[in-house]
């Protein structure tokens, strides 16, 4: 009987490891395709944990007759990991939601006007999110304009996207359950399948295949939305985190040295700046950041969509906007956009009301490596 107390310590570890080594940045674990075989170990982990532990139970008095100190060392060691690898690893344990939620507006507001932020207006109200607060939280939810709203940030992929948290018409609530692909997911309270940040879709489980609502949001510096956006509100530090946000200090600017989050300097490297826009499932086009800086604004067509992409003075702050026709030739100074007699704001606001806004179309700041894994059928510019 023995032999059981020792194959289903054996079992218990490596069970415990197997579920997370698959969601989780570890060697090898990201560049492979085994979503489904991480969304079934974790949905029958208590089948698992409960076959080891009958085992462990029914060898434990032979085990322990023949070899006492082995058989209390390795039962220690497989409680050791079964706490690590639940708690002190688990995605939601690692990266803690707000406790205390505050938002100023610009006068009591004290985040650096060049912070990087993902800015929201919705039904009148506008909001900004500060990439490095986001970036150690991974979502945020809060209400925009009288509606619910899911801000999410994956550093791994330096992309934001932001969504209505419905499911089905109702109201969800999402926790983070790891990471795919070097992407954060999102399990669902409800069905509990499994969300990919960088597009909204499920991956796993009940609602595979579906996605969750966009809501458009801009990437800019603090001080370009303000601008645009005077009565905004701002999200503040939660004293709860203040270490976790200065360690995320200078992730803005691209210097981290985290093997994760680092940037590359040089163009189209894993981790190499790019804006990407998809018009459609079959059409998605990558723009090369370091060639942005240089160009300031580019013309170019995504599928059958003429686009125009623009960057600010300020080197952060990028659009993105539908282009009448192929033969529309926009110029862009002085972060305004124009096209013959006619001018729009960053926003894409019209100076004249009569000329009509542009029709903005959704671009992201995205690692090439990232954007290239969930736009397989992308091109570069």
């Amino acid at each position: 009987m023995k032999i059981l107390f020792y194959l289903g310590i054996a079992g218990i570890i490596l069970f415990e490891i197997a579920n997370v080594y698959f969601i989780m940045p570890m060697p090898g674990s990201q560049r492979m395709h085994t979503i489904d075989l991480a969304f079934c170990l974790y949905q029958l982990r208590w089948a698992f944990r409960g076959i080891f532990s009958v085992m462990i139970f029914l060898g434990l008095l032979p085990a322990f007759r023949v070899s006492p100190w082995v058989s209390s060392v390795l039962l220690a060691f497989a409680i050791v990991v079964a706490y690590l690898f639940n708690f002190e690893m688990a995605a939601e344990k690692m990266f803690s939601q707000p406790r205390d939620l505050r938002m100023a507006d610009a006068k009591a507001n004290a985040v650096k006007p060049e912070k990087l932020v993902l800015g929201i207006e919705q039904n009148g109200q506008a909001k900004a999110y500060p990439i490095q607060f986001m970036g150690y939280h991974h979502q945020v939810r809060d209400t925009i304009g009288g509606a619910p709203v899911m801000v999410t940030y994956c550093t791994v992929c330096r992309t934001g996207r932001v969504f209505s948290p419905t499911v089905n018409g109702k109201p969800e609530a999402f926790r983070l359950v790891g990471m795919d692909h070097f992407n954060a997911m999102f399990e669902d309270a409800t069905t509990h399948s499994w969300w990919r940040q960088a597009t909204g879709e499920a991956v796993a489980g009940p609602l595979k295949g579906n996605s969750l609502p966009e809501i458009p949001c801009t990437q800019t510096s603090l001080q370009a939305w303000l601008d645009l956006y005077p009565n905004s509100l701002v999200m503040q530090r939660d004293p709860s985190f203040q270490e976790e946000y200065d360690s995320m200090n200078t992730y803005d600017l691209g210097i981290g040295r985290g093997k994760l989050t680092r940037s590359d300097t040089a163009s189209w490297n894993e981790k190499s700046w790019v804006v990407g826009i998809a018009t459609d499932k079959q059409h998605a086009k990558a723009f090369d950041w370091n060639r942005l800086k240089t160009e300031r604004m580019i013309q170019e067509q995504v599928g059958n969509q003429p686009i125009v992409v623009a960057l600010a003075q300020d080197n952060a702050s990028f659009v993105a906007y539908k282009r009448p026709d192929a033969a529309a030739v926009f110029t862009f100074q002085n972060d305004t956009l124009s096209l013959g007699e006619k001018r729009w704001d960053l926003l894409g606001r019209a100076v004249n009301p009569a000329d009509g806004n542009l029709a903005k179309i959704p671009a992201y700041q995205e690692f090439w490596h990232s954007w290239r894994s969930f736009h397989p059928y992308t091109t570069r510019y």
